[in-house]
């Protein structure tokens, strides 16, 4: 056996380095659709490290969708890249349906907690604004938004996503009905829209409202149905894919793979929707589309109303490396709507650390429920 475990001072976790060498394994074609993995124990004696670990590991495996648990069996591979997953039969089937009836239900979907919030933080982060910058906050926003907030999210993004992106690609906005009105001034009103069928009503909404042809994508178990994604007509590709609402389906990593693919073949464009990602159970975050294609066609999108607060009217679009410069030519004439106020006290608490103290906290205490 391969695996190997660095226990060097600043390797990275033993739960994580074999994360990292399984998943390398399964994209890579080493370890195939329906290949059984070693065993935890078997595993656990070769690299070393404790069953606790390689517990760790594969439970990361399985959330991501690389692997699925088969009960007195073990771990199997489930990863293809195939232009869609080969039909299950048997028992694993009807486990796969019950969980999906189960999302549809929209017990999937957590709401937010109003107390988990730190407002005394936020208050005090507010008041030192207000000292440090004094009539800064009464001047105009630059188009694409304050260039604190930019460099924040940039920092952030590779933090907790491995997004590495400029502060440059980064576009501001009220929110995510206004990104998407963004999206379409960006990508053009003549293209046809795909969204995912059910899906945040709102999105539908604002495609209508901007005159663009709308088109509704089946949702299976694992993301939107192979052959309707082969069949449609559209140029962009509007998806949420981790926990969409109101399903809470999760795309596995084939899916988000046949996603970029379905966007390469096409010279097509994603727009990710990640608006419920960082509030996961999972001791790590999923892997964005962003992160499989970063330079030509996917839309990272996100905003703060699940994090924060509704009430908190700021979101982001982070654009494609190669395109971003053409892309913010089309909507430069727009002023920004967020007040420099709250752009600044969004990138002190991101900067200060205190938005992802919040974070972890709220995952802790979620994790423990």
């Amino acid at each position: 056996m391969k695996y190997r475990i660095d226990r060097s001072a600043g390797a990275a976790p033993a739960y994580m380095q074999l994360y990292e060498q399984l998943r390398r394994d399964i994209t890579g074609g080493v370890l195939e659709f329906g290949d059984k993995l070693p065993s935890k124990r078997l595993l656990s004696e070769e690299t070393g490290a404790g069953l606790i670990t390689v517990e760790h590991a594969y439970a990361l495996l399985e959330e991501e969708g690389y692997l699925e648990a088969r009960q007195r069996s073990g771990y199997y591979v489930i990863y293809t890249e195939a232009d869609s997953l080969p039909e299950r039969t048997g028992p694993d089937a009807a486990g796969i349906g019950r969980r999906y009836e189960g999302a549809v239900s929209g017990s999937a979907i957590t709401e937010r907690d109003p107390e988990e919030f730190p407002f005394s933080v936020y208050a005090r982060t507010m008041r030192r604004i207000l000292l440090d910058y004094s009539d800064r906050i009464l001047e105009p926003s630059p188009g694409a938004g304050c260039t604190e907030l930019r460099q924040a999210l940039a920092s952030y993004l590779l933090r907790s996503r491995g997004m590495d992106v400029r502060p440059e690609q980064i576009l501001i906005g009220a929110g995510a009905e206004y990104l998407y009105t963004m999206a379409v001034r960006i990508l053009g009103r003549e293209k046809r829209y795909a969204i995912e069928d059910p899906s945040y009503n709102k999105i539908r909404l604002v495609y209508e409202a901007e005159g663009v042809s709308v088109e509704a994508l089946e949702l299976g178990p694992d993301g939107i149905v192979s052959s309707r994604l082969r069949e449609c007509t559209a140029d962009i590709l509007h998806v949420t894919p981790f926990t969409s609402y109101p399903s809470g389906i999760t795309a596995t990593a084939s899916k988000r793979k046949e996603y970029i693919r379905w966007a390469l073949e096409r010279d097509a464009y994603v727009i990710e929707d990640d608006y419920n990602s960082e509030f996961s159970i999972s001791t790590k975050a999923e892997d964005t589309l962003f992160l499989l294609e970063p330079e030509r066609h996917v839309i990272y999108m996100n905003t703060f109303s699940r994090t924060i607060s509704p009430s908190v009217r700021i979101g982001y679009m982070v654009l494609p490396g190669e395109r971003y410069r053409a892309m913010l030519e089309k909507n430069a004439f727009y002023a920004c709507t967020v007040p420099v106020f709250e752009q600044l006290v969004l990138a002190r608490f991101i900067e200060d650390g205190d938005f992802e103290r919040h974070i972890n906290r709220v995952r802790r205490k979620r994790r423990r429920k």
